[in-house]
């Protein structure tokens, strides 16, 4: 049949990690105490497969086009670990762990395996249709199933549709020369996301060796907090896949033969469903369950500016922009537009937010008759200490007293590449930055003389500093001091910058290859701007990922 094709695609991925660990007793980690060494391996494969049947037809001004697609995919994942200590000989290293008694607790002995498998398969119908390449309809259904969710639940239905018009092919539109490209576009569809842990859904068992008069017994139990630091969630039978309805309002355009062009995407979108982990009352016996949870809304705006700003016959220069602004919305939650305040849920705000006490700096010795009304009711406030809000004005700091302090997610993103080629030469700047959002850096202890970053704190002749005093303590010091670690974010951060010689045509063929290139690239190099200081806001680390590369590479 003209017009018909069938692909076949499959995409393995094979990784395999071995991983050997050891400590001597001299080492700065033990401190002298125990040698300890460890060993674990762990094997990835992951397959796709992609059957894909297509077929395209033209009948005078109109075109059609089928597709239909099956898609499989499963990720199976294998590892064992084993760790003890008081190694005899240190030579040993990792690869005699067999010499000492096992059974022996002064080895502290650890052995312990593991499996994880899951699956996705897909079925999807596309029709695509133009009338005179000019009026565009797409149409698409999706059937999917991920093994990671509950049964009876594995399976939901996805479509979508998409129309289009390309104005600049109207007759009106002839004779604005200046114009390439002016395309108007509406969408809407459903997507789904089955984002859970492999056999969250199932009611996990975890066994421990309990100690006995007769012996050490194993024993099975769903969480055991004597014996465990985790934590196993409360399964859910009725785990389904979370959804998501968006519609989509686009231009496309291009001018001036295409030396500025891009697009604009108006997006309103909602979710229910959500895959969201809550808490629930210990009385159950578990600390979470991961759960389908209420509706969101979201609603942003994404524009991607090209433009060639110069071209010239050796010289081009390239400018890519892009900034997208976005706003969430929690619409519903379990209980309907009750907020959910243990999971710092809010009706009406975003779903990730700081929730907690507020500060207003510090404690001032001037505050004396102030803090004494707090001190009356249970507080132990003094000057130099961090001074909390009392929202409501009754001398506590109590859970009434919480409030939303900001938002974890950026409403704001910025892109900025410019690349720019002299003759052989080749220099590429890449720029990304967030804005809008509130991240918490866990604040200053000030409990001891530790090692840590040189700070202002507040002393009686260094009242306006920027820190808490401090309080030797073992048990925690200012109660109130991580609340100065919430800080306004916002940064913009050299990604990439990159240097490459292409050499000459006539050089590479005089030597039998077809091109080569010489380069030297820098990744994340540092901040041009960034509202905190001491930390990679990219990141949340208070150290940079800075890397540097230099290659060459050759094409036969």
């Amino acid at each position: 049949l003209m017009g018909l094709q069938w692909k076949t695609q499959f995409g393995p991925d094979f990784r395999y990690y071995r991983r050997g660990n050891f400590l001597d007793a001299s080492s700065i980690s033990r401190a002298g105490g125990n040698n300890t060494a460890s060993r674990s391996d762990e094997r990835h494969f992951a397959w796709t497969l992609d059957n894909m049947l297509l077929y395209n037809k033209s009948i005078k001004d109109h075109t059609f086009g089928i597709t239909l697609l099956q898609s499989a995919s499963k990720v199976n994942n294998e590892s064992s670990s084993m760790s003890e200590s008081n190694v005899p000989i240190p030579s040993f290293l990792w690869n005699n762990m067999g010499a000492v008694d096992i059974t022996d607790t002064k080895y502290g002995v650890g052995i312990g395996t593991g499996l994880s498998e899951s699956a996705l398969s897909s079925y999807m119908a596309r029709i695509n249709y133009s009338f005179k390449d000019r009026y565009l309809l797409t149409a698409s259904a999706r059937w999917d199933g991920a093994s990671v969710l509950a049964e009876g639940n594995k399976w939901d239905f996805f479509p979508s549709m998409a129309l289009g018009w390309r104005m600049e092919q109207e007759e009106f539109m002839k004779n604005v020369t200046w114009l390439d490209q002016l395309k108007l576009r509406v969408g809407v569809g459903v997507t789904g996301n089955a984002a859970v842990s492999p056999y969250g859904t199932l009611g996990v068992i975890s066994s421990y060796w309990m100690p006995f008069s007769t012996g050490n017994s194993q024993i099975l139990v769903t969480n055991e907090p004597y014996y465990s630091s985790g934590s196993n969630a409360m399964p859910n039978k009725n785990l389904g896949w979370e959804k998501t309805t968006q519609w989509n309002f686009g231009i496309d355009f291009s001018f001036l033969k295409g030396r500025i062009g891009g697009t604009i995407d108006l997006y309103t979108s909602k979710t229910k469903d959500l895959l969201l982990s809550m808490s629930v009352p210990s009385l159950s016996g578990y600390p979470s369950m991961m759960s389908n949870v209420g509706q969101t809304k979201n609603k942003g705006i994404e524009v991607t500016i090209n433009a060639i700003p110069v071209m010239t016959k050796d010289f081009i220069w390239n400018s890519n922009l892009n900034f997208a602004w976005q706003k969430d919305e929690i619409v519903e939650l379990a209980n309907g537009k009750e907020d959910d305040i243990n999971n710092a849920w809010f009706i009406g705000e975003s779903i990730a937010v700081h929730y907690g006490y507020e500060a207003d700096g510090l404690w001032q010795e001037s505050d004396a008759a102030e803090m004494a009304k707090f001190n009356e009711n249970g507080a132990k406030f003094s000057a130099g200490m961090v001074k909390p809000v009392d929202q409501n004005g009754d001398y506590k700091i109590d859970a009434d007293d919480r409030v939303i302090i900001g938002n974890k997610n950026p409403r704001f993103t910025a892109g900025w590449s410019n690349s720019f080629s002299w003759k052989g030469l080749e220099l590429l700047l890449e720029l990304q930055g967030r804005f809008g959002y509130t991240i918490s850096t866990g604040g200053e202890g000030q409990l001891g003389m530790y090692q840590q970053r040189e700070i202002s704190y507040w002393r009686p002749d260094n009242t306006g500093a920027d820190w808490q005093k401090p309080i030797y303590s073992q048990a925690g010091g200012d109660p109130y001091a991580g609340l100065l670690g919430f800080k306004d974010a916002s940064f913009i951060k050299i990604r990439n910058l990159s240097l490459a010689y292409n050499f000459d045509k006539s050089i590479c063929n005089a030597i039998g290859i077809n091109g080569a290139k010489l380069y030297v690239q820098g990744r994340n190099l540092g901040m041009l701007y960034s509202s905190v200081d001491f930390m990679d806001l990219d990141t949340g680390a208070t150290f940079f990922n800075r890397g540097f590369t230099v290659g060459l590479q050759v094409e036969f």
